[in-house]
């Protein structure tokens, strides 16, 4: 059965509104010295609205993604609280944090077809329109 468009249509207002509160905490309301500068790149929510996870890319090392993603983990109750406060509602899903490594998939991968074209022109292979 699909689902109704009113109920999309909520999900995806409440999955914008966590971006942008959770993103206002990250810039500066956190002040755990785990948490690094990071910005939420997605949000997904359950169909059922009872769990949320939160996509977070970090600006530097792996390291530092993981210390990040233990320091939003010890705070998502804070998160939680802000939220329901912010928002004004009774109930706030509960919240799981995951890093976002994509943009730096993306980069690496834009680097090996680089690669493939180079060596692709070295040998004398046509290269194809690239997209």
């Amino acid at each position: 059965m699909p689902e109704q468009r009113a109920r999309a249509y909520h999900r995806s207002r409440v999955a914008n509104t966590f971006t942008e509160e959770i993103g206002a905490m990250l810039e500066g309301e956190l002040s755990d010295p785990r948490i690094a500068p990071s910005y939420v790149t997605d949000v997904v929510l359950a169909p059922g609205g009872k769990s949320a996870r939160i996509y977070v890319a970090v600006y530097g090392s792996e390291a530092e993604e993981e210390s990040t993603l233990a320091g939003l983990m010890t705070a998502r109750a804070y998160i939680r609280s802000q939220l329901r406060d912010r928002m004004g509602v009774r109930h706030v899903p509960e919240l799981t944090f995951a890093i976002d490594r994509s943009e730096r998939m993306t980069g690496r991968m834009d680097e090996l077809f680089e690669r493939m074209r180079k060596r692709g022109k070295k040998i004398g292979i046509p290269t194809e329109a690239t997209p």
